[in-house]
């Protein structure tokens, strides 16, 4: 759709010079994550590879995407790190991810550490159709047959058409074993769904991505005062006492992913005409909802908040806040208010103060209460993918048509 940037979101040639800058350091530091053997390693903090850790799915598509996107905004040497991922994902487990038993993918055992779960999620393999989009868009040969191998995976496992959502995991031969449904999951298959209909044009993406944004959106948020609980049952009925991977699936409510599906909502109400008029104020009460409450006085948002708003991890992450810049970008571009310029000064100033490793490159994962690097959840830096987009998506130009729109903007 025709772009409605806001100027006075690049009005300031000084934060401008600084996100690309930071874009650059961050594909810097992440192209050490290439093995030897083509494989990725994990990084420490200073770069080193985290011996023994697996090469998980999520983190080989990501990187996959994350440096096709850099490679459209005019960055050097990123397809080396593009071919070695979808060589990984076209490879036969357990040297690569692709279960060529039982279809679908796996994470790769590294080092002689033990062999990680088998199971499998609709979360790591809507990252591969969001892979295999991004590939197709700098034009990789095996683009399409990935889309197609990932497509046909998610159709015949994880999507549920009665429901319009995904369901969320199964055993590696696809036997259930878990009743649970998930918001985390059905969120990043609308990012990947709107990322497949930018790239091929096809339609259902679209419609799919309507229905599962129309259930959260438009049902559950209002239902909750527009916190969204995180966790369901096999009936989609609100599983408010659940708490799992503390990661992953934490008990209550994450305001970060509200402020990613804001920003997914406003994509997909470009991407479908802005037909519906209530859509963008939608995404506003989700993202500011959520920076509200999250909000925390040292800088940075809560992990996790109650269903009343209540704080339950305190601690501070870097994803939440990249996530936040990203969404008060897209309400700044639709026309937006002063309020978003604001909120997004301030996400930009948190991330230089607590965040961002401006040595060596890559944002820290987590800081403690006096704002220091801590690795209380996570192992080194764990990716690219968040922080980048923090850094791209903010100077193209529209809501939508990042494929397009990006071409250049690191030049």
């Amino acid at each position: 759709m025709a772009p409605t940037d806001t100027p006075s979101l690049l009005s300031d040639t000084a934060r401008v010079a600084a996100m690309k800058g930071n874009a650059l350091a961050q594909l810097d530091f992440f192209r050490a994550s290439l093995r030897e053997d083509g494989g990725f390693d994990t990084l420490e903090v200073d770069g080193s590879p985290v011996p023994g850790q697996p090469q998980d799915l999520m983190t080989t598509a990501r990187l996959i995407h994350s440096y096709a996107i850099a490679h459209i905004a005019g960055a050097p040497d990123c397809l080396r790190i593009v071919d070695a991922g979808m060589a990984a994902l076209a490879t036969d487990w357990p040297a690569g991810h692709r279960d060529a038993e039982h279809g679908g993918y796996l994470p790769i055992p590294r080092d002689g550490a033990p062999a990680p779960s088998t199971d499998k999620q609709a979360y790591g393999h809507v990252f591969v159709l969001l892979a295999a989009a991004s590939a197709k868009s700098v034009g990789h040969p095996d683009a399409d047959r990935l889309l197609a191998e990932a497509a046909a995976v998610i159709e015949a496992r994880f999507w549920d058409e009665e429901t319009g959502r995904l369901q969320d995991e199964f055993r590696r031969d696809w036997q259930v074993f878990s009743d649970y449904r998930g918001m985390n999951a059905n969120m990043h298959g609308v990012e990947a769904f709107l990322a497949a209909y930018e790239a091929t044009g096809d339609a259902v993406w679209l419609t799919r991505a309507g229905r599962i944004l129309d259930f959260f959106t438009g049902r559950v948020a209002p239902e909750h005062d527009w916190r969204l609980p995180e966790h369901y049952r096999t009936d989609w009925s609100v599983d408010a006492g659940y708490e799992g991977n503390p990661m992953f699936r934490p008990a209550g409510t994450t305001p970060g992913h509200s402020l990613e599906l804001g920003r997914l909502l406003l994509q997909y109400w470009d991407l479908t005409g802005r037909a519906d008029a209530a859509l963008p104020e939608r995404a506003r009460k989700l993202i500011e909802t959520a920076a509200e409450g999250a909000w925390r006085e040292a800088g940075g948002f809560a992990y996790t908040l109650d269903f009343d708003g209540t704080p339950l991890v305190t601690d501070r992450y870097w994803w939440p806040v990249t996530e936040g810049i990203g969404a008060f970008a897209a309400l700044a571009k639709q026309g937006g208010q002063a309020s978003d310029l604001d909120w997004y000064a301030r996400l930009w100033q948190v991330s230089d103060a607590l965040f961002i490793d401006a040595a060596r490159g890559g944002w820290f994962p987590e800081v403690d209460e006096a704002g220091q690097p801590v690795a209380r959840m996570f192992t080194g830096k764990p990716d690219i993918y968040h922080a980048l987009q923090a850094c791209l998506f903010p100077l193209a130009p529209g809501l939508s048509g990042y494929y397009r729109d990006l071409k250049g903007v690191l030049a």
